[in-house]
């Protein structure tokens, strides 16, 4: 059985509410902490606690981002509030456990203070289990972790990486490296973690390669 008892798309609703944030991946099984202090993302927590604490997390449209209300990206991923505490100046921090990606299909005229959309989770049936790693280059990928953070100075506990599973590591890397909007999306609709796995080692060994200065220029 999934996380939190979600075992295929049927089970989970298709209005949910969205939280479009530049930048804020959320990967199945992974957890973003976020920091919540618009009145209007506050009313969204409250409700999401009322009800099921899932909440959809999705990037502003390419090209979208400076816009007051920002298109969606196509993809993005619903997670259910895993912790939760209120600030003496009133924010909330919470965190996230993803638990499936989804399609946005459309958005809809609620009436609530946020917003909201109609999602499909069909095309991502598999990410309500963990994934194989038998074909990943998990060598390779830690290799090119390594690379990277010691170019930008980045300090890692690599014991820690090297025990945990690798679709975590694979995760959490996509995650907080500090790629753009458009590579973590590509990253979010890799197909599966193998996919994800060689994207995410071609971004790392691309930063490498582009502050080499040996690399021939273009």
């Amino acid at each position: 059985m999934s996380a939190f008892g979600y075992r295929k798309p049927a089970d989970l609703p298709q209005t949910i509410p969205v939280f479009p944030l530049e930048g804020a991946v959320l990967y199945p099984r992974g957890v973003l902490a976020l920091n919540i202090f618009e009145p209007r993302y506050l009313n969204m927590i409250d409700d999401a606690l009322a009800d099921q604490r899932l909440i959809g997390m999705v990037q502003p449209a390419v090209g979208h981002e400076q816009e007051t209300t920002p298109d969606f990206a196509e993809v993005g991923t619903i997670g259910r509030i895993t912790t939760f505490s209120e600030t003496d100046d009133g924010r909330y921090l919470v965190t996230l456990t993803g638990i499936c990606r989804f399609h946005v299909e459309r958005e809809i005229k609620s009436g609530a203070p946020y917003r909201q959309a109609i999602v499909s989770y069909d095309a991502f049936a598999n990410d309500f289990a963990p994934s194989s790693d038998i074909s990943i280059d998990r060598a390779g990928l830690i290799r090119s972790l390594k690379t990277y953070a010691g170019l930008h100075g980045f300090q890692v506990d690599w014991e820690s990486v090297e025990q945990a599973p690798t679709e975590t590591v694979i995760n959490v890397a996509a995650q907080i490296c500090p790629f753009d909007a458009v590579a973590k999306q590509a990253l979010l609709e890799s197909e599966t973690l193998d996919d994800r796995c060689r994207a995410l080692i071609a971004l790392l060994e691309w930063d490498v390669a582009s502050d080499d200065p040996q690399r021939p220029m273009q």
